[in-house]
């Protein structure tokens, strides 16, 4: 072809620029791995689409499928105001300002309110096999969640015939799919039945369907149900709609609530589920809402669709979001890039990985760990959902543990560490929807109990948008920042997406509400400092100067860096939206100023309350006094160093210990000092395998299928541990980006990573060999011409002007070695045109 020859090509995306290797790759596969079927839940493998959730345990002669659907709580709206909190705020007040903390603490009790609502489970789809199932052939028995396709599959054989079930949850539309096949036509038999704990009713509505009607209970503890009992809890209904093969098959109904299927090729089983929750501040009773209605409206709106239909549109739903990032890490470049078989040959379960990860390190589970946080998120939490709680989604309990209700003193938030960074941010869209209903009923409490404007909320919610204190000890529920904690999220959000106006409409009006709540609530204290009275660091006591134990003092550490935190996104904010001159802005301004700067203690530590008080429990689980490091960004590298020392210090006096969350905290905060070698110890210190059978309390670890545990489950750490490892490869302000600044180059020596997400709307891929930057590729994703960055390695500063539509590549030294113009694939498939390479 001669050079002044033209062809017409597609203009090339991103995926088609960034080829950061000369030497070809193998892909792993991102599997969790079992060759049994599951004996604890901690076994079952989760598939979810953000409201309908499932637990697969993969049994032969019988299957258990526990089903979750994200609006089953139990409860009503509530009053969440105390009018004689005002009377015991002064008393407490006056406690604190005397010295006499232990008696504070005592009064604080007279703060907190009843106790949040608690998330319920669903229900169970139960199979039952023929007997001859019982003697099938363990050798062949394999069962995986596959997290690149998000679909469980369970294979295994009787007789010579090999069956299959095959699991997906589909978010757009709305269903729960199980296949279920054999290799030999017409060897599928099996019954098929719901149940749930919660109080309910099936019966069959045609001849191929089964409904469960049933009802959360009005009250947290379940009282005793009579069948003439007005129900006024959420109501709720699932469907489970059956097909079977043309041809070969028959169905029986059976005591008029089972399903029996004989001689088919194959069965598909439809579950779609409603409830009648409509709001948070809609009484069930008051719903106009038929969740069996809309459960059979769902059903009927996919009644054309064929397996192979529903699974395309599952696949291109969650593909489109999980595929946006990669990762690989190896320890050298001589690591195999396949999964290591044992010595029978078999691919090891992921159960043997984890216990083997002590020893060998392997850093593909970290991969598998990275992306399987990413995969619970895509899986709980996705725009018009619920937020992910304490469990995500997943819950086997009609009491569960702490009530798997959103906690606001880390749980809630670390759910959502990895949403931006990680390139998920259409996921954390809960979160903001939470806020608003929380920012609704937080204002009567503001006001009634605390005689403040703006809004409040305290330590744990729930369902109800609950704000007050919960009830409890006051060392955790009487906690007034949950709300300024969750606001610093509507900040980040606009900072990574640029998205302004997401910043105008939702982030300023709730950003003005906290704002103003926590200016009246700072209150004239010493040294001419504005203080918080009462105020607790979150679930820790100390010894008081006259030897008791309290936990009531006043300006604790984390209260003052979380308001340092918002008042600096307040006046960020302003400046972008031009709002400088607002009366509100004014008042930060002044205030930011008279707040007590962070303490050093006399053992070199960041003191985690006002006082040098004695601390009880130096290993304890939170690191809350050192928020403004770590999410926070008030304490720096270039700006504090004295700080971070003493941050440093913190950490080492704190220990490794420490249940999941925790450890995982941790990791975040050494990243952030940019200590690979402590980041890393707290990585390898999570993956530690978990027997259910042998929980240790506060041990952290990880069980057989991934969850990661307090113990017992919690998803915090799940997601604390992605979002952590995605800070050890990337950090960032609005100017500057960090390049691998924690990064354990002795364990991950050689490694790539794509589609990671800077602040300024930056998207960043990133290639190392031995250790050392290879290839960086950067580009704009917002819409704004031109951005100014620094871009940081080790000792290296390079300033870098980046237009959007171009795609930018560097060399080790961050030299720009290539510019191409770019499209997002969505737009690439809409243009038709010619471009000359």
């Amino acid at each position: 072809m001669r050079d002044e020859e033209w062809i017409m090509v597609r203009r090339p995306t991103v995926a088609d620029l960034w080829n950061p290797c000369s030497s070809d790759s193998t892909s792993r596969p991102l599997k969790v791995i079992f060759n049994e079927p599951a004996k604890y839940w901690t076994d079952a493998l989760p598939v979810g689409n953000g409201r309908l959730g499932a637990m697969i345990w993969g049994g032969v002669a019988s299957e258990l499928i526990q089903l979750n659907e994200d609006t089953l709580w139990t409860g009503v709206p509530g009053d969440y105001t105390n009018p004689n909190a005002p009377y015991a705020l002064s008393e407490i007040r006056k406690l604190v300002d005397s010295g006499e903390f232990a008696e504070a603490t005592v009064a604080s009790a007279k703060l907190v309110g009843n106790p949040a609502d608690v998330y319920q489970l669903l229900g169970d789809i139960k199979l039952e096999f023929d007997d001859s199932h019982l003697n099938y052939d363990k050798e062949t028995y394999q069962r995986e969640l596959d997290l690149d396709n998000a679909t469980v599959q369970i294979k295994y054989t009787v007789d010579g015939v090999e069956f299959s079930r095959e699991h997906f949850a589909s978010n757009p539309d709305q269903v729960m799919v199980t296949k279920i096949s054999g290799s030999k036509p017409g060897s599928v038999s099996f019954t098929v039945y719901l149940d749930s704990k919660l109080d309910h009713h099936c019966k069959m509505t045609g001849e191929r369907q089964i409904i469960m009607e049933g009802h959360c209970p009005e009250k947290r503890i379940p009282p005793q149900v009579y069948a003439d009992d007005k129900r006024k809890g959420i109501q709720f209904s699932a469907v489970l709609d059956l097909k079977i093969s043309k041809g070969n098959g028959i169905v029986h109904i059976l005591d008029d609530s089972k399903l029996r299927v004989e001689g088919s090729d194959w069965a598909i089983l439809l579950l779609v589920a409603s409830s009648s929750f409509d709001g948070p501040f809609t009484k069930p009773s008051d719903s106009k809402k038929d969740p069996t209605s809309d459960s059979l409206n769902v059903l009927k709106s996919i009644s054309n669709l064929s397996h192979v239909d529903l699974y395309a549109h599952h696949l291109d739903d969650y593909q489109n979001l999980f595929r946006r990032v990669s990762l690989q890490f190896s320890q050298s470049s001589r690591s195999v890039v396949c999964l290591k078989k044992n010595q029978d040959g078999r691919v090891p379960t992921t159960a043997e990985r984890i216990k083997s990860f002590q020893m060998d390190e392997d850093p593909y589970l970290v991969e598998l760990l990275f992306q399987f946080g990413r995969y619970l998120l895509i899986s709980s939490s996705r725009p018009g959902t619920q937020v992910a709680n304490l469990q995500g989604i997943w819950n086997k309990d009609l009491e569960p543990k702490w009530d798997s209700a959103p906690h606001l003193n880390i749980n809630l938030e670390m759910n959502y560490w990895p949403s931006l960074p990680c390139n998920l941010s259409e996921c954390q869209e809960p979160l903001f929807d939470f806020l608003s209903s929380l920012s609704v009923n937080g204002r009567k409490t503001a006001e009634v109990n605390y005689e403040t404007s703006g809004w409040v909320v305290h330590h744990k919610s729930d369902i109800w948008a609950k704000s007050s204190a919960d009830a409890g000890d006051v060392d955790w529920a009487l906690w007034p920042m949950g709300g300024a904690w969750l606001c610093v999220h509507l900040w980040e959000h606009y900072t990574y997406t640029m998205d302004i106006d997401f910043l105008k409409d939702k982030a300023y009006p709730l950003l003005k509400g906290c704002g103003l709540f926590l200016l009246d609530w700072l209150i004239e204290g010493k040294g001419g400092y504005l203080e918080t009275n009462p105020s607790t660091s979150p679930e820790h006591d100390f010894i008081a100067p006259d030897g008791n134990r309290a936990s009531v003092s006043y300006s604790s550490t984390m209260d003052m860096a979380i308001i340092k935190e918002v008042f600096s996104v307040i006046v960020s904010a302003a400046e972008v939206l031009d709002k400088n001159e607002d009366d509100l802005v004014k008042r930060v301004r002044n205030a930011q100023s008279r707040l007590s700067p962070t303490k050093v203690a006399k053992d070199g530590s960041i003191m985690e309350w006002a006082q040098d008080f004695q601390d009880p429990d130096v290993h304890h689980r939170h690191l809350s006094h050192l928020f403004g490091l770590f999410p926070g960004h008030t304490i720096t590298i270039e700006s504090m160093p004295d700080l971070c020392k003493a941050a440093e210090n913190t950490l080492h006096k704190r220990g490794e210990e420490g249940p999941g969350w925790s450890t995982m905290w941790k990791a975040a905060l050494w990243a952030r000092l940019h200590d690979s070698e402590h980041s890393y110890r707290m990585v390898k210190h999570l993956i530690y395998f978990v027997d259910p059978e042998h929980e240790k309390a506060f041990r952290g670890g990880i069980y057989s299928n991934l969850f990661a545990a307090h113990p017992p489950f919690q998803i915090d750490a799940n997601f604390g541990f992605t979002a952590a490892v995605a800070e050890m490869l990337v950090q960032s302000t609005l100017e500057d980006l960090y390049l691998l600044p924690a990064l354990p180059r002795d364990y991950w020596g050689n490694g790539c990573v794509e589609g990671l997400v800077a602040r300024g709307g930056l998207t960043v891929n990133i290639c190392w060999k031995e250790g050392n930057l290879h290839r960086l590729g950067l580009w704009l994703k917002n819409r704004k011409s031109w951005r100014r960055f620094r871009l940081h390695y080790r000792e290296t500063m390079v300033s870098v002007n980046l237009s959007c539509e171009t795609m930018y590549t560097y060399n080790g030294r961050l030299d720009c070695v290539l510019e191409r113009p770019w499209i997002s694939t969505a737009e690439c498939n809409k243009r038709i045109e010619g471009v000359q390479y």
